[in-house]
């Protein structure tokens, strides 16, 4: 549910994914990733997916991405440009943080939105505003759950959303492995390492 309703918040309140938008989402072998790829497909929306490793490409494009990039900081910007004949995209979701910002603003067409809602490689550096002018006159957010999720009636408005796109078939939540709650050391480990792809339970 934590990551059902981050996905719901950015997809339709951070920036109203609509037919037509233009996206460029990080993560999308994660579990909040690959709930925002599925969801934003159903809502009319072109993904380019970025992953960290060639070995994910092909579980990203069964999610329905129109294209995935393995995460190059040098080339990226370039490669979106290319796949978008120039125009670039509307929206960057960006849970990496250090690593990607600046690529991540590169990405952008004029006023286009950068969501920074995560800093897995780090919190990226202070951004000029003159930076943001000379980009484009982009626009630039940091989210977070709390702020969307304020009073019970907008948690469980949004809680709702979540499920009514889980029975609708818009998304299909992916477990990737379920750990003893007594083995809750080996699950971290294979979060920090990466090796995960979608959620993990743990079991008492």
């Amino acid at each position: 549910m934590f990551k059902g309703i981050t996905a719901q918040y950015l997809l339709k309140s951070t920036y109203p994914v609509a037919p037509g938008t233009t996206m460029l989402l990080y993560g999308v072998a994660g579990g909040v990733g690959a709930i925002m790829a599925q969801w934003a497909k159903q809502l009319g929306a072109y993904v380019i997916g970025v992953v960290s490793k060639a070995s994910s490409v092909p579980k990203v494009e069964a999610l329905g991405c129109d294209a995935v990039l393995v995460f190059n900081p040098a080339t990226l910007a370039t490669e979106v440009g290319r796949i978008t004949g120039g125009h670039k995209v509307d929206v960057v979701y960006d849970p990496i943080g250090l690593l990607s910002f600046a690529a991540s603003l590169d990405c952008l067409r004029p006023r286009g939105l950068m969501v920074s809602f995560g800093a897995s490689s780090g919190v990226p550096a202070a951004v000029e505003l003159a930076t943001l002018n000379a980009k484009g006159s982009l626009f630039l957010t940091r989210p977070s759950l709390a702020a969307h999720t304020a009073t019970a009636a907008e948690y469980q408005a949004r809680a709702q959303d979540v499920l009514a796109a889980v029975t609708s078939g818009a998304i299909t939540p992916r477990i990737w492995g379920r750990y003893a709650l007594s083995d809750v050391a080996a699950a971290h480990a294979d979060l920090e390492a990466g090796r995960s792809a979608g959620s993990i339970i743990l079991q008492p």
